[in-house]
């Protein structure tokens, strides 16, 4: 059985919503994208919470809106879909026990067994023990996993994520993302995060939005690897130069050339004159003395400690060093490795 296939269209005032999302059944993907992009706007019309101006979503086979004759709105609380987000919105009347068995009771299951599927729930999330808490009574990341158990616990056909973990500290979002790779295994589910970390951990594909449509989609790692937009370019930490294909190589508007010994790239690079984008990490770059082969020249624009040494930002890319006497200002040569540098199509966001 299929298990996620939509097309939403929502119309916003001065913004138009246009996205192609699909996911298999059990399949995890991620979603990313600025601020604005749509994301939120998309999870919330599969989740029912926005209506749709056009387009179809079919959850598990069956379709539960569309905005074409004959329409269908199948109310949210009909469509198998669950809309897990920051805020963990728990019931604070309830405990944590009767928090995870509000779904099943209200789909008829005895109280009884309902409280004791709750408990089971609460311990795959790490919280046995914890049912008659109630969520004042919870940490943050405790009021999360309870959340996550309440959601899981209803038995949905796909579960929608936005961002439940941009508000957690470090180490408990870690501890809480390894849960929910095992929780979710198995469940359709599309992800929302800001977090390249999360996608990776979480995600088979990535799907990456930008003023309201996708620009770029594939497995996640391919698709950080070969960023086709400035925003999926900083998420992944690469460097990305907007050029053409010059015969085999990259040419950069000041007349920069950059080759590389990826054979994808120079078919990429073959013609002349198609917009290019050359891309690298910032560690394989190096700050050198003169001009040479793979070398351009930059100015210094800013410098940051890091914990391995610093991040030397130029007009011309970012350049991470061990250590470093440049300052702002200053007039530099960076160069790469040809083996390091990717050649990637440029979407329309530049």
């Amino acid at each position: 059985m299929s298990g996620l296939r939509a097309r939403v269209v929502v119309e916003r005032p001065r913004f138009r919503v246009d996205v192609e999302i699909d996911a298999d059944a059990g399949e995890t993907v991620a979603v990313m994208g600025p601020s604005g992009a749509g994301k939120s706007t998309l999870l919330e019309a599969l989740a029912g919470l926005v209506p749709l101006d056009g387009g179809e979503i079919a959850v598990a086979g069956r379709t539960v809106e569309r905005a074409a004759v004959p329409r269908v709105r199948t109310p949210p609380m009909q469509r198998g879909v669950v809309l897990l987000g920051q805020d963990p919105r728990l019931f604070p009347h309830l405990s944590a026990r009767e928090n995870v068995a509000f779904g099943p009771r209200a789909k008829g299951m005895p109280a009884v067994q309902a409280r004791a599927e709750a408990d089971a729930w609460l311990e795959r999330v790490g919280l046995g023990g914890t049912g008659a808490r109630m969520p004042h009574e919870l940490s943050g990341g405790e009021q999360q996993r309870v959340a996550i158990a309440r959601a899981l616990s209803a038995s949905p056909r796909v579960v929608l994520l936005d961002e439940p973990l941009v508000a957690l500290d470090p180490v408990t979002a870690s501890a809480i993302r390894g849960m929910l790779r095992e929780q979710l295994a198995g469940t359709t589910t599309v992800a929302v995060t800001h977090d390249a970390g999360d996608a990776v951990a979480l995600a088979e594909r990535l799907f990456v939005i930008e003023a309201g449509s996708v620009v770029q989609s594939g497995g996640v790692r391919e698709v950080l690897r070969a960023p086709a937009s400035a925003f999926v370019a900083s998420i992944a930490d690469m460097n990305r130069m907007p050029g053409v294909a010059a015969r085999g190589v990259w040419r950069g508007a000041a007349g920069q050339v950059l080759t590389s010994t990826d054979a994808a790239s120079t078919a990429l690079a073959a013609g002349d004159g198609v917009g290019l984008a050359a891309v690298f990490r910032p560690g394989d770059v190096r700050i050198v003395g003169a001009a040479g082969d793979n070398a351009w020249s930059a100015t210094v624009a800013g410098v940051e400690p890091t914990l391995s040494g610093a991040r030397v930002r130029t007009t011309e890319g970012v350049v991470d060093v061990s250590e470093t006497a440049v300052a702002v200002g200053d007039a530099v040569w960076l160069q790469v490795d040809p083996a390091r540098v990717r050649f990637v199509g440029m979407s329309s966001a530049h």
